[in-house]
This record gives C-alpha cells, sequence and structure tokens, in this order.
C-alpha cells in the first residue's frame, strides 16, 4: 500500500484528493489547522488514514510533526503541499501580506524541504505543489499570492533540477490551478470555475502519469499561453 500525506486537506483540493487517493488503495495522512474538519474527512474515507494538526505558518513545528507523522505512518511515498492562503489586498496592508508570505512562503518550503530530504535519503518519492496559474504575472489586487505562488513554482523546479542531477527517481510535479469552487476563489469576474472534485481527479490522473507539470482543469494551460505572451504594456491596463 502507498502512503501519502495531504498538506491541507481540511477543504478544497486538498480534501477532494484525499477522498481520490483512499479510493485508489492510498494510505492517506490528513494535515491541517482544523482538528474537527481533519476527523470529520477521516470518517469518510474508506481506507487507512491518519490525523495530524499542523499550522504551516509556524514552519519549525510543522516539520518536526510530519517527520512524526510519516513515521506513525510507516513511511512515505507522495507528499502533496495542497496548504495556502491569500488575501484581496489592493491597499497594500501588511497583516495581509505578512500572513501570504509566511504561508505560502515560509510555511511552503519548510514543508517542500522536509519532504525532499526525506526522499533523497529514500532515494524515491514523488512531490506535488499546488501553485497557481497566478504564479505567472503579478497582480495589483492581490501582490503577496501572486508573487508567493511563482515563488512554489521556482522552488520545485529547483527541486526538479537538483533530483535530476542526483539522477534519482523522484518525480516533482507543479500543479497550476485556475479557478476552482474553494474558499480561495475570490473576486470578480471569475470564468472557467472547476468543481474541486473534477480539480482532484485532473490532479490525480497528474500523480498517476508523474507529469512535471499540469494546468487545472486543463483549458487554462491557453490562458497561461496568453499570460506568458502578453506584452507588459497591455497586461499593466487589464
Amino acid at each position: 500500500m502507498k502512503r501519502a500525506i495531504i498538506v491541507g486537506a481540511t477543504s478544497g483540493i486538498g480534501r477532494e484528493l484525499a477522498k481520490v487517493l483512499s479510493q485508489n488503495s492510498y494510505a492517506v495522512g490528513l494535515t491541517g489547522r482544523r482538528e474537527h474538519l481533519l476527523a470529520s474527512l477521516q470518517s469518510e474515507l474508506p481506507g487507512l488514514s491518519y490525523i495530524q494538526r499542523t499550522d504551516l505558518s509556524q514552519p519549525s513545528e510543522s516539520i518536526e510533526q510530519l517527520e512524526g507523522l510519516a513515521v506513525q505512518m510507516g513511511g512515505l511515498d507522495l507528499l502533496i503541499i495542497s496548504a495556502g492562503t491569500g488575501v484581496i489586498n489592493s491597499d497594500l496592508a501588511w497583516e495581509g501580506e505578512r500572513d501570504t508570505i509566511n504561508v505560502n512562503v515560509s510555511g511552503f518550503t519548510a514543508v517542500a524541504s522536509f519532504g525532499m530530504r526525506y526522499f533523497i535519503k529514500q532515494g524515491v518519492g514523488h512531490l506535488v505543489a499546488i501553485s497557481s496559474v497566478a504564479a505567472l504575472r503579478g497582480s495589483g489586487a492581490a501582490p503577496a499570492y501572486n508573487a508567493s505562488k511563482a515563488f512554489v513554482s521556482n522552488y520545485v523546479e529547483g527541486l526538479r533540477q537538483k533530483v535530476s542531477k542526483l539522477k534519482l527517481p523522484i518525480i516533482v510535479t507543479d500543479v497550476k490551478p485556475g479557478f476552482v469552487d474553494t474558499a480561495m476563489a475570490k473576486g470578480e469576474g471569475l470564468f472557467w470555475v472547476a468543481a474541486p472534485e473534477k480539480a482532484a481527479r485532473q490532479i490525480y490522473n497528474a500523480i498517476c502519469r508523474q507529469n512535471s507539470h499540469v494546468y487545472v482543469t486543463r483549458r487554462w494551460r491557453v490562458i497561461g499561453w496568453v499570460l506568458k505572451i502578453m506584452p507588459a504594456s497591455l497586461y499593466n491596463r487589464m
């Protein structure tokens, strides 16, 4: 039986991925801040599961908790980092920027580096990071959020280069969702909004295929291409 830990399993994509993995014979470690939601999810899963409360705004503690969870599970094959936060912060209030950076940059890095050290020592594994299409360009409405997601994508690219040089069979997958119907989907003018269940199925398929990159849903690849080639003079007027 393969063993997976999902960081950020209390809601949204992480919660639905837990269900998909459990239905496909994974033992699943569920982590997040709200322990009662983890317990509720655990009761719905058909397979073996474990609970560990973690708060990515406390990076050092999160590493220790994940290390303990991996021991409790008897090992780790797949680590999915789905936890994140973000606010519309046009006024640039420091608290909003600070909280986003603490979780999406510091907390993410703590977990991703833990996972990579674990997999390098083990010699095999699969790290999945939920980034965002927002990683492709900056945002005047949510500067820290877009920048933090760009950090996620660049960090995992660095990890992918690292394991390539080590010639180890460790897979690193960067998932870039567009709009998914979760609490993170904020603002007006949302389009192509996917159900979390559909997003989770596509991410699971990408995991099975061992993809390096995937857009969710797949049509967002077109938006990604447009964003990459759009000149700044046009983008700044959006």
